[in-house]
């Protein structure tokens, strides 16, 4: 294709680790996108021990004349590397981050470049995001617990994201001049089959203290896998668990860990209280589930208090 040899108009991202069938659907997607063409894509394997390697040639043999494909092996295990590595190998002013489960709808890429090349003042953006469930959608599933699988549709109008809500990585794009001065944190993020988390609200943090803005699209819409292992009460608990992990290794210093603790506090008396009240399945879910972070950022409190004092 002679747009290879011209700069892409986005480098869209994706990462993976272990996972060479769903990313092989993944890929298959991208062919029916619109505006192919002007896109690289960057696959970056965060040190897989399946066949994603093999996977990965045997795509590129069949269909290297149709998609500019390009992979890079990352030694370094973590998502927020593999993530900043993309970011390092691409050449377009946007990069688009795309799960290695995720399915992007024909539009997907031509909105992204169409809505950064008329919003100058944008910075990122993100879009609706539709569950592919494995097997049949447990009952419990709903309202809040939905963000944990990163399920997100805020209607079908064009808007700034809301405070306290930002695009998830499964879906979202940015400017490169957005990493100018930041990436992605190292000590956060997922880490082999650890689900620590708090990378992308990091990130998005920094951009909004920048005076930076961010987008949601509806015709940015991806569908995303939701394997049965995670539709299980064990699963969302344990990733509320990682979720409180992550708020503790985000606190830093005296006013950080001050400011953690009256939060967690606070958050303890009101889930103490909902508990009281909470009569349906899934309220009385989400309860546990809170309890859980609650639980995560003690304990890792207490073992990073008994490092030190170890150490």
């Amino acid at each position: 294709m002679d747009a290879f040899k011209r700069c892409p108009a986005v480098s869209v991202v994706i990462c993976t680790y272990n996972r060479a069938d769903l990313l092989e659907k993944t890929l298959m997607s991208l062919l029916e996108l619109n505006d192919l063409a002007l896109a690289e894509i960057i696959v970056v394997d965060n040190r897989s021990t399946d066949h994603t390697a093999a996977t990965i040639k045997r795509f590129s043999a069949a269909h290297g004349q149709d998609i500019h494909l390009r992979y890079h092996y990352e030694r370094e295990q973590g998502l927020s590397a593999a993530r900043n590595a993309g970011i390092t190998l691409s050449r377009a002013e946007v990069i688009a981050f795309l799960d290695d489960d995720a399915i992007p709808c024909v539009t997907w890429l031509q909105t992204i470049m169409l809505t950064f090349g008329n919003n100058p003042e944008l910075t990122a953006m993100g879009g609706k995001i539709d569950p592919l469930f494995e097997t049949e959608r447990p009952g419990w599933l709903t309202g809040p617990l939905e963000l944990p699988y990163t399920i997100i549709d805020l209607g079908k109008a064009i808007r700034e994201y809301p405070a306290g809500l930002n695009p998830f990585g499964a879906n979202m794009a940015m400017r490169k001049t957005a990493f100018a001065a930041v990436m992605f944190p190292l000590h956060l993020g997922r880490k082999g089959d650890i689900l620590l988390s708090g990378e992308e609200s990091w990130v998005f943090e920094q951009i909004r203290k920048n005076g930076g803005t961010i987008m949601y699209h509806p015709h940015m819409a991806v569908k995303h896998f939701v394997p049965a292992a995670r539709l299980t009460k064990e699963w969302i608990m344990n990733r509320y668990y990682c979720q409180g992990m992550s708020h503790a290794v985000q606190a830093a210093g005296l006013r950080g860990n001050v400011m953690l603790m009256a939060k967690t506090a606070a958050k303890w008396l009101y889930n103490t209280v909902d508990s009281l009240l909470a009569r349906t399945e899934g309220r009385k879910l989400l309860n546990r589930c809170r309890f859980e972070s609650i639980r995560g950022t003690l304990d890792t409190l207490r073992n990073r208090k008994s490092e030190s004092a170890a150490g």
